[in-house]
């Protein structure tokens, strides 16, 4: 294959990547700003604020519901945070859950992989924010937490209208906050300024991962599960390893990452390999850079090495939990063609809601944030 062809090849797949995860980013940036429009820091703390089980549960499962890709995941988390959150329920439960344990990337998953990776990925995935939740109240300290913390309230102090959110937040009752322009207003003025942000490192990040496909034959795949001999310990464990070096390597994010996990199921990684490698989305180079921002390099350090070691562990103990219930399927073996008229549907929807953001944070919000420094 010619270059010419290796970036049209690259840049086919970044067109479809984008095109597969633009409903889900904006999705993920509005809730971001609205989470910092309608939520004040108090009634975080007292939903996501503790570091129990039912921090974790809760968390996991606002996660869910939220239905974001890696990079939207990441915004929202760094909102609860700021807000109050508590490391397991915001870093571990929720960000996890929103990238990962997810509708749209399990039905991907189904129809490409099979059920029983999807339902390896629910289990995995409670597994990882598990064992992230024990890194983080047994291993990082405190004080690396709490100084990220203030970190990210600097940086939302720098946007001009952080404080005046807070205030109006905690002031309102949820009628007037749901129900009123105003509150949506802030919402979409929020959600642009995520986007102003974080753009360029989304889209590094997507022209980086297709040049890696194109120009890095599958071969090169294959003979990396080869290094022990396949069905051993060994070939279980250095194979979720490798899953989760590729997947930072690759700078593929959530859904997008599932059909680069058919190429390294279909060239020999082992069943919890795969788990592993679509784990790995919460530490590919360009996230990790969000951390920094967000976090400071010390918390964003912990974090890939947190992530890392607990996306490998889960694979591993993936794969021996569905060997022993025997719901590994023939190495290989896949499914079908997953549809594609959802995200043509989600896309134009999600469309007009950025236009609408842009509209307003562009044209309408002038006015409005000079009431906001007036009356701070």
């Amino acid at each position: 294959m010619s270059v010419t062809q290796s970036l049209v090849e690259a840049a086919t797949f970044v067109g479809e990547m984008t095109w597969k995860t633009w409903w889900a980013l904006v999705l993920g940036f509005t809730v971001a700003g609205a989470v910092q429009a309608f939520v004040s820091r108090d009634e975080m703390v007292d939903v996501l604020g503790g570091g129990g089980l039912r921090e974790i549960g809760l968390g996991s499962f606002f996660g869910f519901l939220s239905s974001s890709c890696s990079f939207g995941a990441v915004a929202t988390t760094k909102s609860l945070y700021e807000k109050g959150a508590s490391p397991v329920a915001s870093l571990a439960a929720f960000q996890f859950a929103s990238t990962n344990l997810v509708i749209e990337i399990g039905l991907v998953m189904w129809i490409l992989l099979g059920w029983q990776f999807v339902a390896a990925d629910f289990f995995g995935g409670v597994v990882l924010i598990l064992l992230l939740a024990a890194i983080f109240t047994y291993a990082v300290p405190d004080s690396w937490f709490e100084r990220a913390r203030e970190h990210v309230r600097d940086l939302g102090g720098e946007g001009g209208h952080g404080h005046g959110d807070d205030e109006w937040a905690r002031e309102s009752d949820w009628t007037d906050k749901l129900a009123t322009v105003r509150g949506w207003k802030r919402t979409f003025r929020n959600a642009i300024d995520e986007w102003s942000m974080l753009w360029t490192d989304i889209a590094a990040g997507f022209v980086v991962a297709g040049l890696i496909k194109a120009f890095v034959p599958r071969s090169f795949w294959t003979r990396l599960f080869t290094l022990a001999p396949e069905g051993t310990a060994a070939w279980v464990f250095l194979g979720c390893v490798i899953g989760v070096a590729v997947g930072v390597l690759t700078f593929i994010c959530s859904v997008a990452n599932v059909p680069f996990a058919l190429v390294l199921w279909q060239n020999g990684i082992p069943f919890g390999g795969v788990m592993s490698f679509i784990f790995a989305d919460l530490i590919v180079p360009h996230i990790d850079n969000m951390y920094r921002k967000f976090y400071g390099p010390r918390l964003a350090a912990a974090l890939f090495a947190s992530i890392f070691a607990a996306a490998a562990l889960s694979g591993v103990v993936v794969h021996y939990a569905w060997a022993g219930l025997g719901l590994i399927p023939q190495q290989g073996h896949v499914g079908g063609t997953a549809p594609s008229g959802y995200t043509t549907v989600l896309n134009v929807v999600f469309t007009v809601v950025f236009l609408a953001q842009v509209y307003v944070a562009f044209f309408e919000s002038g006015g409005e944030r000079e009431e906001t420094a007036a009356a701070d």
